[in-house]
């Protein structure tokens, strides 16, 4: 179990609640106030959470000080795949189960959802596969 919990998931966390307030506020306002559509609004939240989340986590949770931006492309793509998961089985399974419930209901659980699942899969991609320790040749 400490192979997977040590510094790096408590600043996770902490980088998670400021990244989560600000592409919350984002998503929200823009489903609910803007009248994006489910998709373009929680887009939204990760297109602008993931550069603060790119910034904070490289050089605050992950320690990583070099200037290479050679995480770029690994990162983006984590951030796609676990996006498109996370809100891909969000949506379905909440309709499912609030059937009868309106749309602007179950689409707004389904943003809930879909945060909570993008979570544990965006931490897990970005320590082992974009941010991993590399050994030194």
């Amino acid at each position: 179990m400490t192979k997977w919990i040590d510094k790096t998931t408590g600043r996770f966390i902490l980088v998670g609640c400021i990244n989560t307030l600000f592409g919350t506020s984002i998503m929200f306002i823009a489903y609910n106030r803007m009248g994006l559509s489910y998709w373009l609004s929680s887009a939204s939240n990760y297109f602008f959470g993931s550069i603060l989340s790119y910034l904070l986590n490289k050089y605050f949770t992950f320690e990583k000080k070099d200037k290479d931006i050679h995480d770029v492309i690994p990162f983006a793509l984590n951030i796609t795949i676990c996006y498109l998961l996370a809100y891909g089985l969000a949506k379905p399974l909440v309709v499912y189960l609030l059937k009868g419930m309106s749309r602007t209901i179950c689409e707004n659980g389904a943003m809930l959802v879909g945060m909570c699942l993008f979570v544990g899969l965006n931490y897990f991609g970005q320590r082992y596969l974009v941010f991993k320790k590399r050994e030194r040749t």
